[in-house]
């Protein structure tokens, strides 16, 4: 049975890129996108940031059209801010707008948004509802367990945001202490599918890092489809190996060298094209490690590609490393 966020339908068990800061850009989308992802989402937005028109959150609007169906997060921790960052996210386009009631990180918590608003879900509630009714678009939700191994109160949040109209939920197994800390638990994620109130699709994330665990986490907590993060940065090749498995129950080859080679070159023509040279050269630095993780003796090459700032001379250290690892088989690299 297909999964359906209002009108959008996502097949029988998507697989979704997790929206993540400074990585879950168009560049990045986009070789997910070509390696199965069925849904993205934008890097979150700040409200703020989109009320006063700054530049770098409206750069983060920037969405194309093969990139549908697609989802923009926006977070913050007034109400009336969102409410009207919602209308903004709406009229840029995208499929569906998300809210980020999830990420631990202190400067944001500091500002009363993302997971700080699972210590007030009175408050939450009301956000949520304002952002609903301001938005022509289904509107869907990420977040946590709750604040702290005594509070976790995810089963009345998904209960009352469902209640004011969100059209999903997307549960990270930590709560907001645990940062991205110790290991993920699902397990109040199945609560949640198992209770019959809950009619809305329920997405789990966290520790996916293989086809294996996918597999048995479906059906171990019952999901109605993963989220995919970290494990995909530097390794789109995840949700086709995920999906592959899901298939047939045999691993699907890694990449080739010269598919990393490929599909590395491409994120950073990508990463040019939509942020200039200077910018889109810095900004790739961060994932050759992960392209090309697992290769013996890689570092000293790493270490050439981000300290180069010549993008003539990075596809020439990219040719070096594909004549190096010509006879090298890195399909059997685990990533």
């Amino acid at each position: 049975m297909s999964v359906k966020i209002g009108n959008i339908d996502l097949g029988e068990f998507p697989l979704l890129l997790a929206p993540m800061e400074d990585v879950s850009d168009p560049p990045f989308r986009y070789v997910c996108k070509k390696n199965g992802a069925d849904m993205m989402y934008t890097e979150f937005i700040s409200s703020e940031g989109l009320i006063r028109d700054a530049a770098k959150s409206l750069q983060k609007l920037d969405i194309f059209e093969y990139e549908r169906p697609i989802g923009i997060q926006i977070f913050g921790g007034d109400i009336e801010h969102m409410r009207e960052a919602s209308e903004i996210a709406s009229a840029a386009g995208p499929d569906l707008v998300d809210i980020n009631y999830g990420c631990p990180v202190k400067n944001v918590v500091c500002k009363g948004a993302g997971s700080s608003l699972l210590q007030d879900i009175d408050k939450m509630v009301k956000m949520t509802d304002a952002v609903v009714k301001a938005s022509h678009l289904p509107v869907t939700v990420k977040t946590r367990l709750g604040w702290d191994d005594n509070t976790k109160n995810v089963c009345e949040v998904a209960e009352r945001l469902q209640d004011v109209g969100i059209q999903a939920l997307t549960i990270h197994g930590r709560t907001r202490a645990q940062l991205y800390k110790g290991e993920a638990d699902w397990s109040l994620i199945r609560e949640i599918k198992r209770n019959p109130r809950i009619k809305i699709p329920i997405f789990g994330n966290g520790d996916v890092d293989s086809p294996e665990k996918a597999a048995n986490w479906r059906m171990e907590y019952e999901v109605d489809g993963i989220m995919i993060g970290r494990a995909a940065i530097g390794y789109p090749w995840i949700f086709r190996e995920v999906k592959h498995f899901f298939k047939t129950g045999k691993h699907l080859a890694g990449p080739t060298i010269e598919e990393r080679i490929e599909v590395c070159r491409t994120h950073l023509e990508k990463s040019l094209e939509w942020k200039g040279p200077k910018t889109g050269i810095f900004e790739m630095r961060r994932h050759y490690a992960n392209y090309f993780k697992g290769l013996p003796d890689f570092k000293p090459y790493r270490m050439r590609l981000v300290a180069e700032p010549d993008i003539n001379n990075i596809y020439s250290i990219l040719a070096e490393v594909a004549e190096k690892f010509a006879n090298y088989d890195a399909t059997s690299v685990l990533a």
